[in-house]
């Protein structure tokens, strides 16, 4: 990151109060927005899971959109490396976009290694409780390096990457995760029944749950205030 970037602060700044307000977007889709945030060592399975449980919302008739890890880093990202300030970056970013999605009424799945605790803690701290469903794809190591198609692993092992995570960098499991996957030992067809049981069993999918929502949403614009 250029340390340039990182001195300058915004200044001069005002919010401007959007008349289409998140519960109308939500009301219009038929559901709640979300964050459905997948971690996980590299191999895991993050990415191939969150884009089957889209598709298996998608074919619901919900709005959906995955934010990938590799794929992030070719823009959004590009010009972050992979040591702690930069993980956190990453990560931060990503939040930050991901609230946005979620704010336009959908359910966003990310799918990123974020390896650190407190990363992920402070996306979860952005949001409303029930707004951030952290799912842990929880594959032993061993596994992960049987599935590793660019080698990373082997690559890592003989100190040709630094900072690889589970190998010269720590990887922090959660500790209070929504759902809990051994995505090594678990077919992905029950892995994705297991998500989208956990995102209905929360009422991101009830439109009653919208309905109350948007009645909160009212007594708070009537006290002055914003959800």
């Amino acid at each position: 990151m250029s340390s340039n970037l990182n001195d300058q602060v915004s200044t001069n700044v005002v919010w401007h109060n959007a008349t289409v307000t998140r519960v109308r977007r939500e009301e219009q889709n038929g559901h709640r927005g979300a964050i459905i945030w997948f971690t996980g060592l590299s191999g895991s399975g993050k990415s191939t899971l969150a884009h089957a449980v889209e598709e298996s919302l998608h074919q619901q008739g919900r709005r959906t959109f995955v934010l990938d890890g590799d794929n992030v880093r070719h823009g959004l990202c590009g010009d972050l490396g992979f040591s702690d300030k930069g993980h956190q970056e990453n990560i931060r970013r990503i939040g930050e976009v991901a609230k946005l999605f979620m704010e336009a009424g959908v359910i966003v799945l990310t799918a990123f290694i974020s390896p650190y605790r407190a990363d992920r803690n402070r996306v979860r701290g952005m949001v409303y409780q029930n707004d951030f469903v952290e799912v842990c794809c929880d594959t032993p190591i061993e596994i992960c390096e049987t599935r590793d198609v660019k080698g990373l692993y082997k690559k890592a092992r003989a100190g040709e990457i630094a900072e690889f995570t589970g190998i010269s960098s720590p990887y922090e499991k959660p500790e209070n995760a929504e759902l809990v996957l051994n995505t090594g030992a678990v077919s992905l067809d029950v892995c994705v029944q297991e998500v989208v049981s956990k995102i209905i069993s929360i009422g991101i999918l009830d439109k009653t749950r919208l309905i109350q929502d948007f009645e909160v949403e009212m007594q708070l614009q009537d006290n002055g205030m914003q959800p």
